[in-house]
């Protein structure tokens, strides 16, 4: 629990639940597993949800209910953006509806604040969100919190509209499992999490830009830039402008896909990304980020008119000139060549398509600046906030 917190997308953390499992390489090296292994290993709320290996502290996979801290954010009358179980995972697969339910009372009980919720599993996520009774449940949950609320059972109206839900997603792969289930939930923000970011992803079916495109008719249309869509034919979801686009039309892109079927039909529109944070690794044994990676994802935010916070660079920077490394110093033990496709290469770097020289540095030196601009957007927030802006 932290009422303040060095996460730059957020005010404070909050820790109902902690404890976890490994799921992806995204969580190879978790800040809170490795935490809870050393540091925090004792404490009551964290001992016994790691085991020791040679790479260190991993998750067991058992979770805990925190109940100490369950109410605090009720305390707390300063609006706040608050991290959701920053320390696990509300949906991991250890955790009973009736804790996550607990969870929803008291953010359904504190309208003040704005709870962000990131998960590594949507899965669960809509599976819970769309269960049965759950109003209900929740306001069953409330009723039972030893902190008086006013007027029980008339509130929540789901989707609650100060809980932010989004997926982390590290690479293509990841992007191409979670974004299309993330766009079944319904929700006031729904959000994605791109750190640490360990490979590239083609963002053009979740980021839409709203271009001129041409169908296999030879009909040109200006896709919808605020909607995603979900063909009825075949489930396909991405962005409304790929969506029945012939690959063989002339549309100026090559890389423009199709859905599974390539039907000319009507489609239900659904939200899109609403925010999009992305980052690098840092701590030990920390994967470098290739700097096309984050550009790209940035442009393609801002042609999509979607907030964009780039929170880190992590512990790996470019190699140049102007911060004293360069190609001649390739060969040290603190510096790789990675390509653009996350290859890494030492000291050559034959082979590679665009490699970029990068140096391990603290991540306080790394900075978290593009191009020397900081980006720190976010959603539209209410009155009673006054951090951040759009970029």
């Amino acid at each position: 629990m932290s009422d303040g917190t060095k996460i730059e997308w957020t005010d404070a953390t909050w820790n109902p639940i902690t404890g976890c499992s490994v799921v992806s390489p995204g969580c190879t090296n978790c800040y809170a597993m490795k935490l809870a292994g050393t540091r925090l290993q004792h404490h009551p709320s964290r001992a016994g949800l790691t085991r020791d290996t040679k790479a260190g502290p991993v998750w067991t996979g058992e979770v805990r209910f925190n109940d100490q801290w369950l109410e605090e954010p009720l305390h707390w009358k300063r609006p706040r953006m608050i991290f959701v179980c920053a320390h696990g995972d509300l949906f991991a697969e250890g955790v009973p509806n009736e804790w996550i339910d607990k969870v929803f009372a008291v953010m359904a009980a504190a309208p003040q604040h704005i709870f962000q919720v990131l998960t590594k599993r949507p899965e669960r996520m809509r599976e819970y969100l769309t269960s049965k009774l759950l109003e209900h449940r929740i306001v069953a949950a409330q009723i039972q919190l030893a902190f008086p609320i006013k007027s029980p059972g008339r509130w929540p109206h789901m989707p609650l509209p100060n809980v932010w839900l989004g997926v982390s997603v590290e690479d293509q792969k990841r992007a191409d499992e979670r974004l299309p289930i993330l766009h079944e939930i319904r929700a006031a923000v729904l959000w994605v999490s791109n750190e640490p970011a360990l490979g590239p992803i083609d963002w053009k079916r979740w980021l839409p830009t709203g271009r001129r495109a041409r169908s296999p008719q030879g009909h040109e249309f200006i896709a919808p830039q605020y909607f995603m869509t979900k063909c009825e034919h075949c489930g396909w979801i991405g962005s409304s402008e790929l969506q029945h686009v012939s690959p063989i039309a002339d549309t100026g892109d090559a890389d423009v896909i199709c859905c599974n079927c390539h039907q000319i039909t009507d489609c239900d529109e659904i939200p899109r990304i609403g925010w999009m944070v992305a980052g690098g690794e840092s701590g030990a044994g920390c994967r470098p980020m290739h700097p096309h990676w984050t550009y790209q994802l940035r442009d393609q935010c801002a042609i999509a008119n979607v907030p964009f916070l780039f929170k880190q660079w992590g512990n790996w920077i470019i190699a140049s000139v102007d911060n004293g490394h360069h190609d001649s110093s390739m060969a040290t033990n603190d510096a790789i060549w990675l390509d653009v496709d996350g290859r890494q290469a030492k000291p050559s770097c034959d082979g590679m398509r665009e490699p970029i020289g990068m140096f391990r540095v603290t991540k306080a030196r790394a900075g978290r600046r593009l191009d020397g601009r900081l980006h720190d957007g976010f959603p539209p927030l209410p009155a009673h906030f006054t951090r951040g802006a759009d970029v």
